[in-house]
């Protein structure tokens, strides 16, 4: 496989991942957990539920690390203007980066400008706001035309992020979605895959297939991988300049 990283940018490993926790039973002691790990590794974000940004955004004050939340979340089936409010309340209260999921009934309908129309409405509040905004496509529901039409979508609607999985579905992200997707957005727009990334090689195989940021609960475990695998790689190769 290509090299992504060298052995010692680890950082830059680092850099590519939302630390996850999205589950509805997480604690507040979890919470700060999460949000210690992302500020020692340095973390793109913590990824979290509505409820906890203020938390998150006390915790990771003064750190570069983000705190992304989720709007209509994790079915995309509730009203446009929810997840309009949903997004901007999370905002006033600290949230920087808004994942939101699709209508995708929609979608499976053909609704393409009603689909479109819902990721404007979020997207645009997250910009007023100085958020930048991912859509959740939830592709294990959805078959290739629809996995197009709905990243067409979301170009359109002006997202910065399209997105692969909620994590709460039948299945996450898979390279072929996220080569599928990355091919009709094009180089610009970010590419999130999110669901069943669970070590080193899942993340480099992502990242291969042209994911830009990486959602996942195994982020502690990504990067002690990383760190081995650097370690190793070093030994081998006799130098700090190896690669992976």
């Amino acid at each position: 496989m290509k090299p992504i990283v060298t052995a010692a940018d680890l950082a830059g490993i680092a850099a590519l991942i939302d630390h996850t926790l999205l589950k509805p039973e997480a604690s507040r002691d979890e919470i700060q957990k999460l949000c210690e790990e992302a500020a020692r590794f340095g973390f793109a974000s913590v990824c979290i539920n509505p409820w906890y940004v203020p938390l998150a955004a006390e915790l990771l004050r003064g750190t570069s690390v983000k705190v992304c939340t989720v709007a209509g979340f994790p079915l995309g089936a509730t009203l446009p203007q929810v997840k309009i409010h949903e997004a901007e309340e999370s905002i006033k209260l600290g949230a920087q980066e808004i994942d939101m999921v699709i209508n995708i009934g929609a979608l499976k309908s053909g609704q393409d400008d009603v689909v479109e129309s819902d990721i404007r409405g979020v997207v645009e509040a997250s910009h007023r706001g100085g958020a930048i905004c991912k859509v959740i496509l939830e592709t294990a529901l959805l078959t290739v035309e629809e996995k197009v039409h709905g990243s067409i979508a979301c170009k359109r609607a002006g997202a910065d992020f399209v997105k692969t999985s909620t994590g709460f579905s039948t299945a996450g992200a898979t390279t072929e979605d996220v080569a599928l997707m990355r091919a009709v957005v094009g180089s610009k727009m970010g590419v999130k895959a999110a669901g069943g990334v669970r070590s080193f090689e899942d993340l480099k195989k992502m990242v291969c297939a042209g994911a830009t940021r990486i959602g996942t609960s195994s982020s502690v475990k990504i990067m002690e991988q990383a760190r081995s695998a650097a370690l190793a790689s070093t030994a081998t190769a006799g130098g700090p300049d190896a690669t992976l």
